[in-house]
């Protein structure tokens, strides 16, 4: 079993070290991203060896159909420093002219580093928002697409956060949750298991100066709903047609639906 592991599917969401609830466990999340924001995209480059870049992509391109009308409405969540609402933002067919995209994350320091990406954005208008995932100030049924990568896990409250997402979601919109996972193969995990829990926290915590940050993250994605249990949460939240995809040996895994008319 996994470290974390029988825990995985009862916790409400994610619970850093030393915290017990959920405004702990929100207020943690935030102190440590706003900390690693400077070294962020650094070690999420080096320490995926650059596969993020790749997934990111290929999570724009499930949507082509939503991302080419320049009308459409779209929401990164947890958007960090704003990788994915660049990719988003320029994928093919809308330009300067269209609606803007729209990023929300709670650490300020990432948003300051969203906005320099932004500035030199050559597609879709990007507008970065400081809000809280599970508090979010948009009216209901606003966007057309909401989609976010590898900031769900962190989350206080995994099935808030899933009714959050389908409250701002039009009917018949499209969720796109873009996670770690745990491989399935055995030999392949074992593989991953020490790189995940050793490799990658030493390097993190050589580069960023944060070592709980880079032993969170394995820890998170330990105790985080397999993909089959996030799976009938979404079912249970409001959403229709859900499904994952596993990618690059199952260590990520993409998850989409609609919101329920």
């Amino acid at each position: 079993m996994s470290p974390g592991g029988s825990s995985r599917g009862r916790l409400p969401g994610t619970r850093p070290a030393g915290t017990h609830d959920e405004a702990a466990a929100s207020r943690a999340v935030r102190d440590m991203f706003s900390r690693i924001a400077p070294r962020y995209d650094l070690l999420n480059h080096l320490l995926s060896m650059r596969f993020d870049v790749m997934w990111r992509k290929r999570l724009a391109s499930r949507f082509a159909s939503i991302l080419e009308r320049p009308e459409a409405r779209i929401l990164d969540l947890c958007c960090g420093t704003g990788d994915l609402a660049v990719v988003l933002a320029n994928s093919p067919g809308p330009g300067v002219d269209s609606e803007p995209l729209v990023g929300a994350d709670f650490a300020h320091p990432m948003l300051v580093r969203a906005h320099e990406k932004a500035g030199r954005n050559r597609g879709r208008p990007i507008r970065f928002v400081e809000a809280d995932a599970l508090s979010l100030p948009f009216a209901d049924a606003r966007f057309d697409l909401v989609a976010t990568a590898f900031g769900f896990r962190n989350l206080a409250n995994y099935a808030e956060g899933l009714r959050e997402l389908r409250r701002v979601l039009k009917a018949g919109g499209s969720v796109a949750i873009l996670e770690f996972a745990e491989p399935r193969g055995a030999l392949f995990r074992h593989g991953f298991d020490f790189y995940f829990h050793r490799v990658l926290p030493a390097i993190g915590a050589a580069i960023s100066g944060n070592a709980s940050a880079y032993t969170y993250l394995p820890n998170s994605v330990a105790r985080f709903p397999a993909p089959g249990e996030l799976m009938k949460f979404m079912e249970e939240s409001g959403y229709s047609g859900v499904a994952f995809e596993r990618w690059t040996g199952g260590i990520v895994t993409l998850h989409t639906g609609q919101a329920r008319f």
